[in-house]
């Protein structure tokens, strides 16, 4: 039976409404992620995410320089407090500015370890809330369905590992309205209407995160291929209203990014992409735990994943099946059809050129193989792909959920009780994989050097440069900087830049320089050098090149050999000065 226009209207109207419902997921996640990051809401003096490694000290970086560019009226695309004097391009690495510019005022005022916290808890509440928002209100009829799934794409196991270090794979409450926008400009109600809006949401998502979109688009294209596939008569008509639309985005989106692009990719300190080597999941990822999961296996997670924030699939073994099981069922469904489809491909995407089982390549090529050296695809780190399986599963969790609600209208059916049965079967096959909280520190204390501003007595207009200079083994100097107030700047550091002035391959950190490599082999092996003249004079060259003002060595590993090393090679005894060694090196590069 056919509803009236107005009949449909009003439906319409009290799905969106606002309900009681909706408070209680909203409050429900945000309590989720608020216990997750208890370890680091309870000592926001001194915090710091174990599994992070130095990525805190950088994003920390990142909220804090941004928020000064911001409130001194500064360029907020580049700075030189990192890689004095060449500086860094923040466009070209992870800033965030549709996120730490806002919260610029937080950060003024708290500091970035307040502003961290704030973008990792909302990112994954924030992420949770947007999609149970959409699927509330366009894809099921059951609040609890929309929840479920709203769930699992704030908490599944990728974006707790990611949420250790990377806000940028974390606050994605953008996306599931991107792909609503792309829906409904499919269906060609409005498609200028729709354009324009779809156009502001994809600019700004540039300014907080471009791979995640990179990787959303990617699965929405394999969706839209496979819906079409079984409906190629609608989707003959859908063409119109989607150029027209995508065109409008396209247009207001560009308009918006051009510059930042421009200074992305053009601009000072700009690469062209980021060499990272084959890195796909091996399949066994899909089906073990994540570490930080209920039945997580530390062990058996570092041994088939780069590293503890780059676990990108570990769904574990029962939803993998449980989602083959949906499949089958729902196959019917177009919609769910289509939905599965994209969920298979893109994790079959993700293991990456080669696939590889439990260690072995097989050497059967993945599809990703034709997409690998393709422009911003070859910057991408395939095993995230598999992110792109989340609101998949997400959305047959929540079709699925509301299927059986509809055939069981009540949870007080004695003779079968249907409802409870499938929440027992959800819970038996998520509990494994729900998130335990993220494990924190305390973050040694800054060094009374650059906390108490004795600094001040010793930098006049030229860089700080510490033993060894901060890389990403060991970005303390970020965090003290932090601690200064920015004063100053620091030679080498922790970004992503090119890798030489003429060499437009991405690199982690500055190039390579005698000095700052030398002092890094001694920090690992411990072993104290034989210092030569010409090795005195490349330290001497550095010096100069950096405009350095002191050197400072801080406590920590091989201590004693970093400072006889850096004794022999400035011919200096050290001054211990407020908790750290130095070298006033001003009268040395000022000659």
């Amino acid at each position: 039976m056919l509803e009236s226009p107005g009949t449909v209207q009003v439906e319409e109207s009290r799905r969106r409404r606002w309900t009681r419902a909706d408070s209680i997921a909203a409050l429900f996640f945000v309590l989720a992620a608020f216990v997750i990051y208890a370890g680091l809401w309870v000592n926001l003096g001194s915090g710091y995410l174990y599994n992070s490694a130095q990525d805190q000290n950088m994003w920390e970086w990142f909220f804090e320089t941004t928020a000064q560019s911001v409130w001194h009226w500064q360029n907020p695309l580049e700075s030189v407090l990192q890689n004095y004097p060449d500086g860094v391009n923040m466009m070209a690495n992870t800033a965030m500015l549709g996120l730490s510019i806002p919260l610029s005022p937080v950060t003024m005022l708290f500091g970035p370890t307040v502003t961290w916290a704030i973008a990792l808890t909302g990112g994954l509440s924030g992420t949770a809330f947007a999609w149970y928002w959409v699927f509330s209100r366009n894809l099921v009829g059951s609040r609890l369905a929309a929840a479920i799934g709203g769930a699992f794409c704030g908490f599944a196991p990728p974006m707790i590992s990611h949420g250790n270090a990377h806000p940028n794979f974390v606050v994605l409450f953008l996306l599931p309205f991107i792909v609503l926008r792309l829906i409904r400009l499919a269906q060609g109600a409005r498609p200028v209407r729709d354009g324009l809006i779809l156009g502001a949401l994809l600019a700004y998502q540039v300014f907080l995160g471009e791979e995640p979109l990179l990787i959303t688009m990617l699965g929405f294209v394999v969706f839209a291929i496979a819906y079409a596939a079984s409906r190629w008569r609608e989707a003959v008509a859908m063409i119109k209203p989607m150029v027209i639309g995508l065109a409008i985005a396209g247009v207001l989106a560009l308009a918006i990014v051009i510059f930042p692009l421009w200074w992305q990719f053009l601009g000072p300190q700009s690469y062209r992409t980021l060499e990272h080597g084959p890195v796909g999941n091996d399949t066994a990822a899909f089906t073990r735990f994540a570490t930080e999961s209920i039945a997580g296996q530390a062990d058996a997670a570092a041994d088939v994943s780069m590293n503890r924030t780059e676990e990108n699939a570990f769904f574990g073994w029962p939803l993998v099946v449980f989602m083959v099981v949906l499949t089958i069922w729902l196959w019917r469904n177009v919609f769910a059809r289509a939905v599965a489809i994209s969920m298979f491909v893109l994790a079959w995407l993700s293991l990456g050129v080669s696939i590889t089982v439990a260690h072995k390549d097989t050497g059967i090529p993945g599809p990703w193989k034709l997409l690998a050296d393709l422009p911003l695809f070859d910057s991408l780190l395939e095993s995230r792909l598999a992110m792109a399986c989340i609101p998949a599963v997400a959305a047959l969790l929540a079709i699925a959920t509301d299927k059986v609600f509809q055939a069981a209208p009540s949870f007080r059916d004695r003779e079968l009780p249907l409802r409870w049965l499938w929440l027992g079967a959800l819970v038996a096959v998520l509990l494994p994989i729900a998130p335990t909280p993220l494990q924190a520190s305390t973050r040694p204390a800054t060094p009374a050097f650059f906390s108490d501003g004795t600094w001040r007595q010793y930098v006049t207009s030229g860089s700080v440069v510490t033993v060894p200079l901060p890389n990403t083994g060991d970005a303390r100097a970020l965090h003290w900087q932090v601690a200064a107030d920015v004063g100053f700047p620091l030679a080498d550091g922790y970004f992503v830049g090119p890798n030489g002035p003429h060499d437009k391959r991405g690199r982690y950190g500055a190039p390579d320089r005698f000095t700052a490599t030398l002092l890094n082999d001694v920090r690992e092996t411990g072993d104290v050098p034989e210092v030569t003249d010409a090795q005195r004079a490349e330290t001497l060259a550095d010096l100069r090149y950096w405009h350095a003002d002191v050197v400072v060595l801080a406590p920590g590993n091989n201590q004693q050999s970093l400072q006889a090393t850096v004794e022999q090679l400035l011919r200096t005894p050290a001054r211990y000065v407020d908790g750290v060694w130095l070298w006033d090196v001003r009268q040395l590069t000022a000659a």
